[in-house]
């Protein structure tokens, strides 16, 4: 059985996204080993249709030797969540679906399939919705050093608790710290 894992950069003050989708704080203080840990054990990845927008237009032109990634990144079936979408194109890559909600049976179905992970990057939305139905198994939050007072946070609109349990932590040398946590079902 395969865990759903969300995989996010967040700041000290809980967003994962500044205003008008401003990313550079992540992008300006980049890590290779993060990179690799972002990406590990990747066998689906599932982006909403905003992350999609942003992932398509950059990754599907790089090749490995330009951005380290680009062959899982590029070559891993992608997921993406959208009510709006009727194509999601990824270059000459043609492994992505469209699913237009987020059915719970759906996500258990294709956990129950054998195979590496299925890793959500970023993607608010589908964050909030998935964490609501009890759907993420295990959280790795990249948490680096800045506040940015507004933007769209991670955690939001939680009505229930959630138990967790920390089982790795990881200091960058760009002073990110991994916090990788299982949640503990009931």
């Amino acid at each position: 059985m395969r865990k759903l894992i969300s995989s996010t950069f967040v700041t000290l003050d809980n967003f994962m996204v500044g205003d008008n989708e401003d990313i550079s704080w992540v992008t300006n203080n980049f890590d290779s080993e993060m990179g690799e840990d972002y990406m590990r054990d990747m066998g689906a990845i599932l982006l909403g249709k905003t992350t999609y927008e942003i992932m398509a237009t950059a990754w599907p032109n790089w090749k490995e030797s330009e951005q380290p990634g680009a062959d899982i990144m590029n070559n891993t079936p992608k997921i993406v969540i959208s009510k709006t979408l009727k194509k999601a194109p990824w270059g000459t890559y043609d492994n992505v679906t469209i699913m237009n909600q987020i059915v719970p049976e759906e996500m258990n179905k294709l956990k129950d399939q054998s195979g590496k992970n299925i890793v959500l990057m970023g993607s608010a939305s589908v964050f909030q919705q998935l964490n609501a139905l009890d759907l993420i198994d295990e959280y790795r939050l990249f948490v680096h050093p800045i506040v940015l007072s507004s933007g769209k946070p991670l955690f939001k609109n939680i009505t229930h608790r959630v138990n967790l349990r920390l089982v790795r932590t990881k200091m960058y040398s760009n002073g990110a710290m991994l916090l990788n946590y299982e949640r503990i079902k009931d």
